[in-house]
């Protein structure tokens, strides 16, 4: 593909091309971590990542069909359904994953859509969680625009809600709601003043091309995510992706590489997938431009690495925690 791309990525633009992103995949693989290294240099500290701790408030019997998901309705995949945890719970999980290093604490529940009568609650995690002096998340499905706005006033910083994929593999990975749906719940989150937490899965069976519509999407939001995840699928028993190929580690890269290039100033997080990571694969995307991770054993129902490995990983790279802006 001969398509010639523009030369000041540095700077952010939301006038990205589908053949444009699809171009730096292309590139040689040393030329595309180059890039993304000198992109990420242009506005982060290379040496810092931001430490962020994931909860499950509510897990398990979700309306959605998320054909990645353990915490499906549809399938049996073993996890049992649970209701909403109490305040006081949290609070005092999230005081745990401050102690351990944790500077946001992400509140995950299984749920099709927040609903009303659960939002006081769920007010009462986040304001809980951020008299602890950290950033709040939450990821709570989809939500209207009143919704949004009372979780701001609440006091949350972040709102995660991910596109998964490109739009044209979305209706092989989902049936449930569409891609329109969740472009609608980004943007009430923007609205009511909340930063954006959102990204996608690769692994899913989907082609290079998927990837970069994923990434299409995500460049040509009004306003680039302010947090990037990228998840490596970890496929579960009982799911209809339990039999995923994945993509090989150098794909892996490459997506992180070109996520740096077309959203500089998000922070591109290792999500999901790293306990299936070598070492040596986690160094390479932080070279490509990721600067956030997971920390703590357990993300909402599967295995991460354990703080003691992380901690010598980052030792041994010369890595440290983000410097965060004071509240």
């Amino acid at each position: 593909m001969n398509i010639h791309v523009r030369t000041d990525a540095a700077l952010p633009r939301h006038d990205w091309t589908l053949e444009e992103i699809e171009a730096l995949f292309d590139l040689p693989f040393t030329e595309l971590v180059f890039r993304a290294a000198e992109v990420h240099r242009r506005w982060f500290d290379p040496a810092e990542v931001q430490m962020s701790q994931l909860l499950s408030v509510k897990t398990g019997g979700c309306a959605e069909n998320c054909g990645y998901c353990s915490q499906s309705a549809s399938f049996e995949t073993g996890v049992a359904a649970t209701k909403l945890m109490d305040a006081n719970t949290v609070v005092a999980a999230a005081a745990e994953a401050k102690a351990g290093g944790a500077q946001r604490f992400c509140m995950g529940a299984a749920w099709r859509d927040l609903k009303d009568r659960d939002l006081p609650k769920v007010a009462a995690m986040i304001s809980g969680v951020k008299a602890l002096g950290l950033e709040t998340c939450a990821t709570l499905g989809m939500l209207t625009a009143d919704q949004a706005k009372a979780l701001k006033e609440a006091g949350l910083d972040y709102y995660n809600h991910n596109l998964d994929t490109g739009p044209d593999y979305y209706s092989t990975v989902v049936t449930t709601r569409t891609y329109q749906d969740r472009l609608d719940t980004l943007a009430h989150v923007r609205e009511a003043g909340l930063s954006t937490c959102c990204g996608g899965i690769v692994g899913m069976g989907e082609t290079r091309r998927d990837r970069a519509g994923l990434l299409h999407s995500l460049a040509t939001l009004p306003a680039h995510p302010d947090s990037l995840p990228i998840n490596d699928l970890v496929p579960v028993p009982g799911t209809p992706l339990a039999g995923a190929q994945g993509v090989d580690g150098l794909e892996f890269v490459r997506t992180i590489a070109v996520a740096r290039l077309v959203c500089p100033k998000s922070v591109v997080r290792l999500s999901a997938g790293r306990e299936q990571m070598s070492r040596e694969l986690q160094a390479l995307a932080f070279m490509a431009g990721a600067n956030s991770i997971f920390i703590g054993s357990k993300l909402l129902t599967t295995a991460n690495p354990e703080r003691d490995s992380d901690e010598a990983l980052l030792a041994d790279l010369g890595m440290r925690p983000m410097t965060m802006a004071k509240a």
